[in-house]
């Protein structure tokens, strides 16, 4: 067993591990933030997406021991202050939430694009959420929803 700290969503965390425990079952199971959800456990379908230290990454590819010390934003980290965040309030402006499977690795994919690119085209909103897939195949709205996150994102910053 392994002693690890992380922070989730501004909340500390200290626990015992198994040495080989994925970060994604640590984060459902240890932590009880189940928001993240698994899916292929190969990284393929995106919808473990986590923000580590800033950064997106698929938490079915990692274990919860290299994560000891750092921050963690899971998609419950995205309301705040009971107030949606705007992607939030974009995927279900725009009806991007059909099964909800991926949803939450869509959003935080879609914010980590919004950080960096904050009036992305379509073609880069599509780059950006290729590591994600959409069972219900449900893209255009995808779409049309992180481009409506950009617009109220941008309404924000200039308020």
């Amino acid at each position: 067993m392994h002693k690890i700290k992380v922070k989730i969503n501004g909340t500390d965390y200290e626990n015992e591990v198994e040495p080989r425990l994925l970060l994604v079952h640590y984060l459902r199971d240890k932590a009880h933030l189940t928001g993240t959800h698994v899916g292929c456990d190969t990284g393929n379908c995106g919808a473990c997406t986590v923000f580590l230290n800033g950064k997106p990454v698929k938490s079915c590819n990692m274990l919860a021991v290299q994560a000891d010390g750092a921050d963690l934003m899971t998609v419950e980290g995205l309301a705040r202050g009971g107030a949606l965040h705007p992607v939030q309030e974009a995927f279900l402006d725009k009806f991007a939430v059909q099964c909800g499977y991926c949803t939450p690795g869509m959003m935080l994919s879609a914010l980590a694009l919004l950080k960096s690119n904050p009036k992305p085209s379509e073609a880069e909103i599509r780059e950006a959420i290729e590591g994600n897939i959409c069972m219900c195949t449900g893209y255009q709205q995808i779409v049309d929803a992180i481009a409506h996150a950009a617009d109220l994102m941008g309404q924000s910053r200039s308020a």
